[in-house]
């Protein structure tokens, strides 16, 4: 049996990837305790002794906010620890497969380069993210790829899950969407904001098809043609729920039009495929409206 490493494994991505691997690889998801990713030393010798075929990396500081606040320790984490996974791969030939993010495509308002609406991000185009977590994240796939150029970049988007989350687990969109469709209140999403957002489902589905692919940036994660609001009211409709309960929200990104899409042509090219955003997003509501558990939590008495 294939051994594969997980880190961030008791995090969003990381759990339901040593969840649905479980039994067909030997996993290992060690914890910060076990194997501190911003020590070299610690980290290679971790590699050295269990000898992994993949590793997987899904440890992060992707709170943007906190990233901000706590530069020094984000920088430490989101950089310094990618670096250190990739340089423990190349030294036991183990294949790497390493999160990155679409915040990498997230330009500033002071930014002199504005982003075109109606064109998705390829992985070849010049960048200049906003944020510090996504300067982060580029700065550790061009230093990864330098030190072992085999790694696999995956830029994600947002993700969800419609089954019910484990205690402590950050908050997604079904997290937020399925009370606001159990109210009363219109329900908004920005007009100035595109974004692919994925089952987290189809992510750990595809990964094992990455441990393939030749070293690069690979965008990994739902297509998107529409806003946010268009697209949640596309999957609304599809779903059998009301458009009329969502309006628009004209002021987030207003100033600066936020286009996070994600080309899909290069994944494709390589037989991997995602579901458009709004297709997840119609399937997902459909599950989970229909779902006694979900009906009962939210509808009480299983109407909807």
């Amino acid at each position: 049996m294939k051994k594969m490493l997980v880190t961030g494994a008791s995090g969003f991505l990381g759990r339901r990837i040593v969840d649905f691997y479980t039994g067909t690889y030997e996993v290992f998801a060690p914890t910060h305790g076990e194997m501190d990713i911003t020590e070299a030393d610690g980290t290679v010798a971790f590699f050295r002794k269990y000898q992994p075929d993949f590793a997987v990396h899904c440890a992060a500081m992707s709170d943007v906010g906190m990233c901000e606040k706590e530069p020094e320790q984000s920088w430490n984490i989101n950089v310094t620890g990618s670096i250190n996974l990739a340089k423990a791969s190349k030294e036991i030939n183990a294949k790497c497969i390493l999160c990155s993010s679409d915040q990498a495509y997230f330009t500033g308002a002071e930014s002199k380069r504005k982003s075109d609406m109606s064109q998705a991000h390829r992985e070849d185009e010049e960048l200049c993210p906003g944020n510090l977590y996504g300067r982060e994240k580029l700065k550790a796939e061009q230093e990864c790829l330098n030190i072992n150029p085999d790694c696999v970049l995956l830029r994600l988007s947002w993700m969800y899950d419609a089954k019910p989350g484990r205690e402590g687990e950050h908050g997604d969109l079904f997290r937020t969407l399925l009370p606001q469709i159990a109210g009363a209140e219109i329900i908004k999403f920005p007009v100035h904001d595109r974004r692919g957002i994925t089952d987290v489902s189809e992510v750990v589905k595809n990964l094992e098809k990455t441990f393939e692919l030749l070293g690069g940036v690979y965008n990994f994660g739902s297509p998107n043609e529409k806003n946010t609001y268009e697209t949640v009211r596309q999957a609304f409709a599809d779903a059998g729920l009301d458009p009329g309960r969502l309006g628009k929200n004209e002021e987030a990104f207003c100033g600066n039009p936020r286009n996070l899409a994600m080309c899909q042509e290069k994944i494709n090219q390589n037989g991997i495929y995602f579901s458009s955003t709004a297709e997840g997003i119609a399937r997902n509501l459909t599950w989970a409206l229909n779902n006694y558990q979900i009906v009962k939590r939210y509808h009480p008495g299983g109407c909807v």
